[in-house]
């Protein structure tokens, strides 16, 4: 079931930041606290493949979320002690190393149960001993676009083998920015700079007019 339009649930997880310091991190509180809108990402698997490439994405694009009111925030199931030794694994080794926004250590799964994330599916046999978990028991490359007031307003979830487009979600976070300021709302491919329109008949009829 979507989350859209709903607050972010009020869980706070154990988070680490570059340095190698551990806290608990509620991101719902973190948006309300801060009054900025927050991007969390899930990733499957710190030492993989593809996650490293969207980690190193998010903190080349970091600049642009701060410019734009939005904190960043990494999360996957692994311990914030495995966090930490990819953080300090050099780039052209696979590493995260230079990553600076804070990272998830849901361990538990707290959280990426409660979002409804995570890579298991059990199949019931004829005894308890007879069940079987088929997955990897980790969370699906999910992304969380949260507003000041702690409101969902994007999620999306990919498979595990297809990497994010950064730059889609600070198109998002224009186009939602833009509606919070003007009251408009905005069209299919919508971009910073370009015609929105107002949500009434005459405002499509203008809008399809000049485009």
């Amino acid at each position: 079931m979507s989350l859209v339009g709903k607050q972010f649930p009020n869980i706070a997880i154990n988070a680490i930041t570059e340095l190698g310091d551990t806290f608990k991190l509620n991101v719902l509180e973190e948006a309300l606290k801060n009054k900025k809108k927050v991007l969390l990402f899930w990733y499957p698997k710190d030492f993989t493949f593809v996650c490293p490439t969207e980690l190193h994405a998010f903190q080349a694009a970091l600049k642009d979320f701060e410019k734009r009111n939005t904190l960043v925030i990494g999360a996957s199931c692994d311990t914030a002690e495995v966090h930490f030794a990819w953080l300090n694994t050099p780039k052209n080794q696979g590493g995260i190393e230079g990553i600076t926004y804070p990272l998830l250590a849901d361990t538990h799964r707290l959280l990426a149960d409660e979002l409804d994330i995570i890579d298991t599916q059990f199949i019931e046999g004829e005894t308890e001993d007879d069940d079987e978990m088929l997955g990897d028991n980790v969370t699906y490359r999910a992304t969380y676009l949260i507003d000041e007031t702690g409101k969902i307003f994007h999620e999306s979830v990919n498979d595990m083998p297809l990497g994010r487009n950064v730059h889609e979600y600070i198109r998002l976070i224009d186009a939602y920015t833009h509606v919070q300021q003007h009251g408009e709302v905005c069209p299919a491919n919508w971009e910073e700079g370009k015609q929105a329109m107002h949500a009434d008949r005459k405002g499509v009829a203008e809008y399809l007019s000049n485009n």
